[in-house]
This record gives C-alpha cells, structure tokens and sequence, in this order.
C-alpha cells in the first residue's frame, strides 16, 4: 500500500464519523481518463474531503511554502500534492497540472482559488478554464455542501462532466470557460441544499 492510500483510508477513518459524509453522484465520475474535478471551496478540510471520498486519485496543487515545512514538505509529493507560487502565473505548476491529465489522472482544483469566508461561492479565477480548454480532459464539478460541524451531514455532490466540445473548438476564453465551471457548481450547491 502506497503513502498515499495509506493516508487516504486513515483519513476517512477519521472523519467520516466526525462529518457523516453523503457522497451524491459518484456515478458521474468518469472510471478512466483526465478528470477536472473543480469544487468549490469553503474550508480548509476541502482538499482531503474531496480526495477521500473520489473514487480515483486526486492530484492537488498546494502553496509553495507547504513544501518548506519540515516533514511536511517531504511527504506531499506522495500524497499527489504539487506546489504552485500563489499569486502569480506559475508556468511551472500549469505544466505539470496539464501533464497529470494528459496522463489520464484527476486533477483536483479550487478554482475561487482561496477559501470563501462567507460560505458564497465566489468567481472563479481563470486556471481552471485553462486546463479545461488546454486538456482532453473530462471537466466535473464538484459542490461541498456544509457546514463543517461535527456529527452533521456534509454533502460532497458530482455532477455530471459538462460537455467542452464546442467551447474548445469555438476557442473560447480560459475566462469564459471558468464562468461556465462555475454556473455548474451554483447548480450542484442549489439542488442539493
């Protein structure tokens, strides 16, 4: 059993009984191939909640400076997380963002790219209509349904992958793109809530 595994099934040993997780739509999930998987994002247990409870793999960009921390910073690599320089155009971290999906892999990505403090989702910043339109990969939302309170229900919803065929052909904008991520997250947090 690899770090990553390992983690992944003590972590939901762990939280499951704490956030008695209802996962909805695992069926949309696609079995093989790139996934996007863009949820949105309203705390920092996001990540592994997202992570534990897909049903393949999930790469996670991570800040830089979580890779300084001692330890910590050895072990992320295996637990598929990969640093990104915040606020700024990492061309590095797009790169292998694009070689994990071209590699058939899930790429897990916040696109508000930082916690929303009132629970709101907020707009999307332009990396994940990137990788959307620079990728073959199929393209799920994801919505985390709250709150994280302990022994209630936490939602995690996946929708069905929205259909990129047109957009990549009409070439259009990363910006765009996004909005259109976005719109299917609102829906997944307005249907199941």
């Amino acid at each position: 059993m690899n770090l990553y595994s390992f983690a992944k099934a003590a972590v939901y040993g762990v939280l499951k009984p704490i956030y008695r997780f209802e996962v909805i739509g695992k069926e949309n999930f696609p079995a093989e191939g790139g996934v996007l998987l863009c949820s949105n994002h309203i705390d920092n247990l996001d990540p592994p909640v997202v992570g534990i409870n897909a049903p393949r793999p999930v790469y996670f960009m991570a800040k830089e400076e979580l890779f300084n921390v001692p330890v910590l910073g050895k072990i992320l690599p295996d637990l598929n997380a990969f640093p990104v320089k915040r606020g700024m155009s990492d061309r590095e971290a797009l790169r292998k963002g694009l070689g994990i999906l071209k590699e058939g892999n899930v790429l897990g990505l916040f696109p508000e790219g930082t916690r929303s403090k009132t629970g709101q989702l907020g707009k999307g910043l332009a990396g994940a209509g990137f990788f959307a339109l620079r990728s073959e990969a199929h393209v799920v939302p994801c919505a985390i349904i709250g709150p994280y309170k302990a022994f209630s229900r936490l939602k995690v919803v996946y929708g069905k992958p929205i259909d990129m065929k047109e957009l990549r052909e009409r070439k259009t904008s990363a910006e765009e793109t996004t909005e259109l991520i976005m719109s299917e997250i609102r829906k997944l947090i307005e249907d199941y809530s």
